[in-house]
């Protein structure tokens, strides 16, 4: 099974692919926010499509950027279709990298469940 993570800049996309991969899971990171191609985050045809985000201010609390809410903007834009094919999306600022990617494998597994069952 692949999955597939994307999010705005420094939402912590890099720590979670990270920490599903020592999970033993196939993730991989989109550089989706990136990408003017609506469609990009679908180019490895992933089973899971799982979207973080973060707002400017816990963005700047996590490390310095030199940017501001406009290229927060922009990157939404680029990440809709992303986001509505989304299997599952979360705000990561009231979360720990521990507590989103706990969340992330409780959502494989039940997913797992689902599509062994049918």
């Amino acid at each position: 099974m692949r999955i597939a993570i994307v999010g705005v800049c420094a939402s912590g996309k890099t720590t979670l692919v990270a920490g599903l991969r020592k999970a033993g899971y196939d993730a991989y990171n989109v550089a989706q926010e990136h990408s003017c191609v609506h469609d990009f985050w679908n180019k490895h045809h992933p089973d899971i499509l799982v979207m973080i985000d973060a707002t400017l201010p816990t963005i700047r609390k996590r490390r310095v950027v030199y940017w501001g809410q406009d290229r927060i903007d922009t990157q939404h834009k680029r990440l809709a279709d992303a986001r509505a094919h989304a299997d599952l999306y979360i705000q990561t600022d009231a979360y720990s990298a521990d507590a989103v990617r706990e969340q992330v494998i409780a959502f494989i597994k039940k997913w797992e469940t689902k599509h062994q069952a049918a």
